[in-house]
């Protein structure tokens, strides 16, 4: 697949095979696009433990908990916990020295003395305050991003799932107290078709971005809007006309019951 078909497809597929099992080699490559993302100051703050439905012990099974998405993580093969390591901000110093040596910070014969003497102590003094939920979020949520195009490129789906469990969950799952639970991402094989029913809505483009003034609308090019429609990143709205038909199949063939709102 190409990158913008890539995107295109990369919806929320909250109906998985649950006895497809994922290869391992998979989710390692998942963990590596995540692994390379961008981070501020290098810090790599994002962190994941993997849990494998047929392999994890019961009580690891037990500790992961979202309130309206219990059918998603009961029957995925694969569900990665997501979570911040704040105490990756210790080792800031560490990792903009990092980026010295590597030539992707600062220029000029007195770069070094510099980043002792100015940039570090900066990042000591805020050192407790970027530990707290803010940029540490944005850019895990970069690498949850990349690893989630990995996944859509291997052909497998996903659904990122929030939770007010987290503190639960970092204690069910044996994770330190400086840990912070981000989200549960369900992988497998996708039961439902590729479509998932067509591209979810989305509020117009002009609403959502401006261009020099908050006033002014950021002006949509329709031969941009043509191009990437005929890419495949832009494609048929949901719903499409069989929706409705495939979700009572996947109802019936998951052995799922209720209203089954997710």
């Amino acid at each position: 697949m190409e990158l913008r078909e890539v995107i295109g497809s990369r919806r929320s597929i909250r109906f998985l095979l649950p006895y497809k099992p994922v290869e391992p080699e998979k989710i390692q490559r998942m963990l590596e696009a995540a692994r390379i993302a961008s981070h501020w100051g290098n810090v790599q703050s994002l962190r994941a433990l993997v849990v494998f439905r047929d392999s994890a012990p019961r009580e690891t099974l037990d500790a992961l908990q979202a309130p309206i998405a219990g059918f998603q993580i009961r029957l995925a093969p694969v569900v990665i916990v997501w979570y911040v390591e704040t105490q990756a901000v210790d080792e800031q110093s560490d990792r903009l020295r990092e980026l010295l040596g590597a030539g992707a910070l600062g220029f000029g014969e007195n770069k070094k003395e510099a980043l002792e003497k100015q940039l570090i102590p900066i990042f000591d003094n805020l050192r407790e305050t970027l530990k707290q939920p803010g940029l540490n979020e944005i850019d895990c949520g970069q690498g949850i991003a990349q690893a989630t195009l990995m996944a859509f490129e291997q052909g497998l789906g996903t659904c990122c799932l929030g939770t007010p469990y987290g503190e639960q969950i970092r204690q069910g799952l044996g994770l330190p107290a400086t840990c912070r639970v981000l989200l549960l991402q369900t992988v497998g094989y996708p039961a439902e078709s590729a479509e998932a029913g067509g591209q979810r809505p989305r509020q117009p483009f002009e609403r959502l971005f401006q261009m020099n003034s908050y006033a002014t609308p950021f002006p949509r090019s329709q031969e941009v809007v043509a191009e990437l429609r005929s890419d495949g990143m832009l494609q048929a709205p949901a719903p499409l006309p069989w929706r409705e038909a495939e979700l009572e199949y996947l109802k019936k063939a998951l052995g799922l019951k209720g209203h089954g709102l997710i």
